[in-house]
């Protein structure tokens, strides 16, 4: 039988794409290319499937070849791209880090209207804008530019622009595109109004975030944990710590039930104004309403007593932390160890070094140096026994 010819067969995908894949691989499994008639080789060899295509794109080495080859394809009888055979597209755009491709292809598929798209697609588009190209601006365009495509975003969509305006400090746009949520058709959701209080606190404007948190009822929305604790966070980095113990008693009037980050928030506010009481006293409210801290609660806590010189103290509570199989940070372990050896402590320095090495870490010259100081000052450098 008369053999059938790559380049008659595939008139459009040139050798110079990189299109290494041979014509078997498209035909029914089980199948030979010899063993096909004229009439089955133009079904199956001359009309391509959009996975087909998609494979076609994936089988490109170089991605910088996407868009020409889509232009060949466009050439064809039987091009209907769909969703997936864009995106995959795309994709190889912005390995190749074309994103002007990006931009003709997103125009081109505004115009060529072979398929409606998903709010998803629009959302990867502007993830790449947002993320690999730098392009906020893009990002923003592709977002209103929704609707022209028949496609209206979601408010997840919408909220990771803003996310993304927060994140890069563009705090002056923010504001300019959660007014158009109207104009899109989007509902502002508890989440949507979080990211404005977290831009509001990051540039500085607690008393504006404030007012946003007491819009939350006019929104229809219901402030959550993180609403709160955004605030307080603004408030303790500007040392306005009792106004961040008031909102937590406001978030408790709203049975808003606090965790671990408001807590980790708070003592952290009393520790730098050296408040070491109230840290642990709160500390304390937490265990007896039975809460369950994190690791970087009690980390908090142990780093007040130490800020304090409370060794001792500090010791019980990270024998504590041990036995909850929390470890401590080796700044910690550092900190007591110095402390015990100025104390001129030799048991307790011996117990915060075997804690230290155990939990993997090693002292540096500096803190060698205390501890040998302590022993032989004290005269028992050669009666002390370290357990490594």
């Amino acid at each position: 039988m008369k053999m059938i010819s790559y380049r008659r067969v595939f008139p459009i995908l040139l050798p110079r794409f990189g299109f290494s894949n041979h014509f078997h691989q498209f035909a029914p499994r089980g199948e030979s290319p010899h063993a096909i008639d004229s009439k089955s080789s133009h079904v199956y060899k001359d009309w391509l499937s959009q996975p087909e295509v998609i494979r076609i794109f994936h089988s490109l080495k170089n991605p910088s070849l996407a868009l020409p080859l889509l232009d060949k394809l466009s050439l064809r009888k039987d091009y209907n791209p769909n969703e997936s055979v864009y995106s995959t597209v795309i994709e190889k755009l912005a390995v190749a880090k074309n994103f002007d491709g990006i931009e003709a292809l997103m125009l081109r598929i505004k115009g060529e209207r072979k398929c409606r798209l998903s709010d998803k697609f629009f959302r990867s588009v502007i993830k790449i804008y947002g993320h690999s190209a730098g392009r906020i601006n893009k990002a923003i365009e592709t977002l209103f530019d929704m609707p022209n495509y028949k496609c209206w975003p979601t408010t997840t969509t919408f909220n990771f622009v803003l996310n993304l305006l927060v994140s890069s400090k563009q705090f002056d746009i923010v504001h300019e595109v959660y007014s158009g949520a109207p104009r899109l058709g989007v509902e502002i959701d508890t989440c949507c109004l979080n990211i404005i209080i977290k831009g509001l606190c990051e540039c500085g404007r607690i008393e504006a975030a404030f007012k946003v948190l007491d819009e939350f009822p006019e929104q229809n929305c219901k402030p959550n944990v993180r609403s709160f604790s955004t605030i307080m966070h603004g408030l303790c980095q500007l040392g306005r710590v009792d106004e961040a113990v008031d909102l937590m008693k406001r978030m408790e009037m709203e049975r808003v039930e606090p965790d671990s980050v408001v807590f980790n928030i708070l003592i952290s506010g009393f520790r730098k104004q050296r408040r070491v009481k109230e840290a642990i006293d709160l500390f304390d409210k937490i265990m007896l309403n039975g809460c369950n801290p994190n690791p970087a609660t009690y980390q908090e806590v142990l780093y007040c007593l130490l800020d304090e010189m409370r060794f001792r103290e500090a010791k019980v509570f990270m024998g504590r932390m041990i036995e909850k199989r929390m470890n401590p940070s080796y700044e910690s372990y550092k900190l007591l160890l110095q402390g015990f050896c100025r104390e001129n402590s030799v048991e307790d320095a011996e117990w915060a070094l075997n804690q230290m090495v155990a939990h993997g870490f090693l002292p540096r010259r500096g803190t060698w140096n205390s501890i040998v100081r302590c022993v032989d000052g004290l005269g028992v450098i050669h009666d002390i026994s370290f357990g490594f």
